[in-house]
């Protein structure tokens, strides 16, 4: 198991986090979102994996759900 957690804007309310956690849930491997809603800054979501995710692939279904994750 590998965990992997983003910080993601724009999220503000629970249907922010049902279509976060959706969009990632269907990546192959994902058996687990955890989101901490941060209204009004970024909000941080650890998603458990059974093998590392690629990044871009983690990012690509955070967007697919009208969000952004924040990379530093």
């Amino acid at each position: 198991m590998t965990t992997e957690t983003l910080l993601v804007e724009g999220m503000t309310c629970e249907h922010c986090v049902m279509s976060v956690t959706e969009e990632l849930t269907e990546l192959d491997g994902v058996s687990g979102v955890d989101v901490r809603l941060v209204v009004g800054g970024s909000s941080e979501v650890t998603v458990t994996s059974s093998a590392p995710i690629d990044a871009d692939a983690l990012d690509s279904a955070v967007t697919e759900a009208g969000y952004q994750v924040v990379r530093s």
